[in-house]
């Protein structure tokens, strides 16, 4: 099993960009399907993206499209998201998650990594 830890979350004002990176432990990281999630205060978590590694196939949330980029490098078992055109809304602790390949169920969670966008 792999463990995830996310950093590059802070503080960006509407419209700007950032970028975020989840770096994993473990040999196994090429074997995960890997993806997104965001939870913003008094709101359930949500989907935002996901990188199966079955073909190299991203999924994103509607509101995202467009605007975020998820993005894996396995050669430093690193996933990233690329967020850019930032709005209020999207302020949230953004979570990391690892996936069985072709699974719909996380089997691994990060510790999370805020973000705030100011308006």
């Amino acid at each position: 099993q792999v463990q995830l830890v996310e950093s590059g979350g802070g503080l960006v004002q509407a419209g700007g960009s950032l970028k975020l990176s989840c770096a994993a432990s473990g040999r196994t990281f090429s074997n995960y399907d890997m993806g997104w999630f965001r939870q913003a205060p008094g709101k359930e978590r949500e989907f935002v993206a996901t990188f199966r590694r079955r073909g190299a196939v991203t999924y994103y949330a509607d509101s995202m499209k467009g605007r975020f980029t998820i993005a894996r490098d396995n050669a430093k078992n690193t996933v990233y998201l690329q967020m850019s055109s930032l709005k209020p809304e999207d302020t949230a602790v953004y979570y990391c998650a690892a996936f069985p390949p072709g699974a719909a169920q996380v089997e691994v969670w990060g510790q999370g990594t805020r973000v705030t966008v100011s308006s």
